[in-house]
């Protein structure tokens, strides 16, 4: 394969990466709107779509492995390659939990909601859409240096977490009849934490992907 074919089919790679994560950012905002508003239908949306996800994954794994197969890419081509492929895995785990809260969102059909945290989980739910985002722009840019930006936002995410988990307990002292609410709350406050981590590994990779460094930020 000429060396001009090669590049077409490494920014194939690229392309085909970042539209993954459009649309798993494009599943985020939706499973929170759906979440925080009650709207199971849109929560249905979100659950038909992850087959959308899953089949993205699986055909970027497909071709990267024939890349390394066929063409035995070597130093910064091979870099490419498995960030692509490692990346992407961690792209389908957030297309998981977003899932997983739409389940959530179905669940919780006539329980008694505490709209306080509902409100505070709408905010958690902004700052993780836009952490993700900002991976992916700083992916697409291969820009290490705001990589090491965008991860150290994971406090604001993590603080987030500890904050409303907080409030739902109190919450539900107060009022016992929210406590199967509750445990929901702290499951969806769960999968956007682990969101945030997986946008912390994919600014993680960005820095392998311009330096060759396996760093843990």
């Amino acid at each position: 394969m000429l060396r001009a074919q090669f590049d077409e089919e490494l920014e194939k790679l690229h392309n085909q990466f970042y539209a993954m994560g459009t649309e798993v950012l494009s599943q985020i905002n939706k499973t929170v709107r759906a979440f925080v508003s009650h709207d199971r239908d849109l929560a249905k949306e979100v659950i038909e779509e992850d087959d959308v996800i899953n089949d993205f994954e699986t055909k970027l794994e497909k071709k990267s492995l024939e890349i390394i197969a066929l063409q035995q890419p070597v130093a910064n081509d091979l870099r490419t390659v498995i960030t692509v492929l490692k990346a992407s895995s961690d792209i389908e785990r957030m297309g998981d939990h977003a899932t997983a809260i739409a389940r959530a969102t179905i669940r919780m059909k006539g329980e008694e909601r505490i709209p306080g945290v509902e409100a505070e989980i709408d905010k958690m739910g902004r700052s993780v859409k836009k952490m993700v985002e900002e991976a992916l722009d700083a992916y697409i840019n291969s820009d290490d240096k705001k990589a090491y930006e965008i991860a150290a936002t994971d406090e604001i995410i993590d603080d987030y977490f500890k904050e409303i988990q907080k409030l739902a307990v109190e919450e539900i002292r107060n009022s016992p009849d929210t406590v199967f609410a509750g445990k929901d709350y702290i499951q969806v406050l769960m999968y956007l934490e682990r969101i945030g981590d997986y946008a912390k590994n994919i600014c993680e990779w960005i820095v392998y992907l311009k330096t060759g460094k396996i760093v843990e930020l």
